[in-house]
């Protein structure tokens, strides 16, 4: 398995440490992510959530971003938006690449869940 992103910290032979700051919750929220591509154009697609935390997501993708990539997060169930970076790019799937994004400025209720 090959995964991009900004590291882990190795936790003897026996894993890797986790880095997680929050509860994970597997929920499909709708989402739209904005983003400005390498020919100076605004993108804009529309996606689901597969698990969200209060600090951000993981989302699959058929666009082939870079990890560190910034982005506009729209959550559509709530109409929050909140700046966001790609902070780990998974393996493709058949229906796209998995990403994980980090909130910039996460608020507690961005999910309208309870994490």
């Amino acid at each position: 398995m090959t995964t991009r992103g900004r590291g882990t910290k190795k936790l003897g032979a026996a894993g890797f440490q986790e880095k997680r700051r929050g509860q994970r919750m597997n929920s499909r929220v709708p989402v739209r992510l904005e983003w400005d591509g390498k020919d100076g154009n605004r993108h804009a697609t529309q996606a689901h959530t597969r698990i969200v935390n209060p600090y951000g997501c993981l989302v699959v993708l058929a666009e082939d971003l870079a990890v560190d990539q910034i982005i506009q997060l729209t959550n559509l169930a709530t109409q929050q938006t909140n700046p966001a970076t790609l902070v780990w790019k998974g393996n493709q799937q058949p229906e796209g690449w998995e990403y994980g994004i980090e909130l910039v400025n996460p608020q507690m209720d961005f999910w309208g869940l309870e994490l």
